[in-house]
C-alpha cells in the first residue's frame, strides 16, 4: 500500500510507513488504484496537442496572415510601415493570448467534466482525480494546468517527475494535489 504522506509505497501488512513514520491506514480503494505512467501519459498529451492544434492553425491563417501580407505590401511606403509593424507585431501578442488561454480552458474543462480527462487520455483510459480519488472542480484543474507552466520553465522536468515518483506525479499534479489514474 502508498503512504498517504509521502507517496511510498509499503508493504500490504505495514502498520507504518517505512520512509516517514505516518501511520498506514488499509483501503481496499487505495490498493485498488493504479497510476498512469509517464508513456501513457505522454501520449495522451500528444493527442490533445494534435486536437488543439487544428483550431490554433486556423487562427494563425486568420490573423497572421492578412498580418504578413499587409507588412510585405508597406514594405514601399515608410508611413505605412511601423504601422503595419505594430499590427502584425499585435497580431502574434494576441494570438499567443488566445491561444494559451484557449489550451488551459480545454484542459481545465474536460479534467474537471463527467468524464474527468481530456479526449486523450479518454483515449488511453486515465483519467485525472484528487488523492482520495474523487474528481476535481475547474478551480483545481485549471490550478493544475497552470502549475505546468512551471514544469515548462524548469525545462519540462516537471513533466518527467511522472516518470520517477512513487505515484507517478508530476510536478503540477503534486502542486495541485492530484493523481493521474487508469479508468476503472
Amino acid at each position: 500500500m502508498f503512504c498517504t504522506q509521502c507517496g511510498t509505497q509499503n508493504s500490504d501488512d505495514a502498520k507504518f510507513c517505512h520512509n516517514c513514520g505516518n501511520r498506514l491506514v488499509a483501503d481496499s480503494t487505495a490498493t485498488s488504484m493504479q497510476y498512469a505512467g509517464f508513456w501513457r501519459r505522454f501520449v495522451a498529451y500528444v493527442v490533445d496537442r494534435l486536437i488543439l492544434g487544428i483550431p490554433s492553425l486556423i487562427l494563425v491563417l486568420v490573423f497572421i496572415v492578412p498580418s504578413i501580407v499587409g507588412l510585405v505590401g508597406s514594405v514601399s511606403d515608410p508611413e505605412r510601415i511601423l504601422f503595419a509593424i505594430l499590427s502584425f507585431v499585435m497580431s502574434w501578442v494576441w494570438l499567443i493570448v488566445v491561444i494559451i488561454v484557449g489550451h488551459l480552458l480545454y484542459f481545465a474543462w474536460f479534467e474537471s467534466s463527467r468524464f474527468q480527462a481530456t479526449p486523450g487520455k479518454m483515449l488511453l483510459g486515465i483519467v485525472v482525480t484528487d488523492t482520495a480519488e474523487q474528481p476535481v472542480s475547474f478551480l483545481r484543474a485549471l490550478g493544475r494546468n497552470l502549475g505546468k507552466i512551471i514544469s515548462h520553465m524548469i525545462f519540462n522536468i516537471g513533466f518527467l517527475m511522472a516518470g520517477i515518483t512513487a505515484r507517478k506525479q508530476a510536478l503540477h499534479d503534486m502542486l495541485a494535489d492530484c493523481l493521474v489514474v487508469m479508468k476503472k
